[in-house]
């Protein structure tokens, strides 16, 4: 997943802060991914596939959404206008958040997975999305109020979110991490909702 933030003064070329924000994307993207199948393995549990099941159903028009975002910040690359860039960005970040947001009333509505403290697990799970989801709502709401009249400030405000962006890709995801263990994490593997979407246009994910 990549993105783009203009240089200083006419957008050329690359600077560390488009490596930044591209860096710190990739790394939220781990965020996501930690509910998609990664896993193998044969589990026969009826109960933990149905959970499984009614999870990945909702799971995959939100990857779909989330690529999508992410696609179309990689899109403004050459947009050398930015005002147009801060509604793009603005838009992909707004998009982000709705789908987290999503992820985290699939996971509560399915209720607790049928296996030992499937109740923490559950609630860590929807807790840690609904903070991701908030989290986003946050650097919309900072890249809407930049400065698009000049541009070195412009460039200067998205380093800010580049970096808030790089504290949430860091922040972790242990949570989702044990909702993918062990059964559970087996049959969510085993799930084509909880696959990651087929890439196109070069779009790119991570695994």
């Amino acid at each position: 997943m990549d993105v783009y933030v203009p240089g200083p003064r006419a957008m050329e070329g690359t600077n560390p802060v488009n490596k930044k924000l591209v860096a710190a994307l990739s790394g939220g993207a781990a965020l996501v991914l930690a509910l998609t199948g990664c896993g193998g393995g044969d589990d026969g549990d009826k109960k933990v596939n149905d959970w499984a099941k009614s999870v990945c159903d909702e799971v995959q028009p939100q990857l779909k959404k989330i690529q999508g975002a992410n696609t179309a910040i990689q899109g403004a690359a050459d947009e050398q206008d930015s005002k147009k860039l801060q509604q793009t960005d603005a838009k992909a970040f707004q998009e982000i958040s709705e789908s987290y947001g999503a992820l985290a009333k699939a996971v509560n509505k399915a209720g607790p997975p049928p296996v030992d403290n499937g109740d923490k697990t559950q609630q860590q799970a929807v807790k840690e999305l609904n903070a991701t989801s908030g989290a986003y709502t946050k650097l919309k709401t900072s890249v809407d109020k930049l400065d698009t009249s000049d541009k070195s400030k412009f460039a200067q405000g998205l380093k800010g979110v580049a970096d808030e962006l790089d504290k949430l890709s860091k922040s972790g995801d242990q949570a989702l991490q044990k909702l993918q263990e062990g059964k559970v994490g087996s049959a969510m593997a085993k799930q084509p909702g909880c696959q990651k979407p087929k890439t196109s246009g070069g779009a790119t994910t991570q695994s």
